[in-house]
């Protein structure tokens, strides 16, 4: 989605959203709320959504507020999410964060990659790809760390191991890409 879902209401203010930016929980919230959920809290450390309480390490603008960035009230809350971003969005806060990332990272990448409109460069998109390549071979190669046919179901671990650690690497790549477009330096 490049905007929340119709229908819906930002869950701080309870009314339309003005400028809209989700979370990397998946959760929309108007920019402004937002960021006054982060100054309330400690201006330190990232926020929590305040739905599911998962910490807040990215935050994505809509194409809604993309497209009036002239607009000098749009321009100053873009400003404070790059700020946050700069300060949070560049990497995920250990393991179990990345993970709790991933579907939605996952999700935004594929959304991305079949977009006619919106190109990623071409270097990511081969690491995208040679990542999933590699992924995929050493899956359905004989050759295994922990074979099947000794182990058996118990050989499969490390299959998934590897797939998850493709994910888990595409994921950063793309995190890494939307930090730059929506904050970075």
């Amino acid at each position: 989605m490049d905007g929340p879902p119709a229908n819906d209401f930002c869950s701080v203010c309870h009314s339309n959203f003005k400028f809209p930016c989700q979370a990397n929980c998946s959760h929309w919230f108007c920019g402004d709320c937002i960021m006054l959920v982060w100054h309330h809290g400690s201006a330190l450390q990232p926020c929590k959504c305040p739905l599911c309480r998962r910490q807040i390490t990215l935050l994505v603008p809509g194409e809604a507020s993309l497209s009036q960035r002239h607009d000098p009230e749009v321009a100053e809350i873009l400003g404070k999410v790059q700020t946050y971003n700069r300060l949070f969005g560049g990497h995920a806060n250990g393991l179990f964060q990345r993970m709790q990332d991933l579907p939605f990272l996952l999700r935004r990448l594929l959304r991305e990659l079949m977009d006619p409109q919106r190109s990623l460069p071409l270097v990511i998109r081969a690491r995208v790809y040679i990542a999933m390549l590699l992924s995929v071979v050493y899956v359905v190669s004989p050759i295994d760390i922990i074979p099947e046919g000794i182990l058996g179901i118990v050989g499969l671990l490390d299959d998934l191991l590897i797939v998850l650690i493709c994910f888990l690497h595409v994921a950063a790549i793309y995190r890494s890409i939307l930090h730059f477009r929506h904050g970075g330096s």
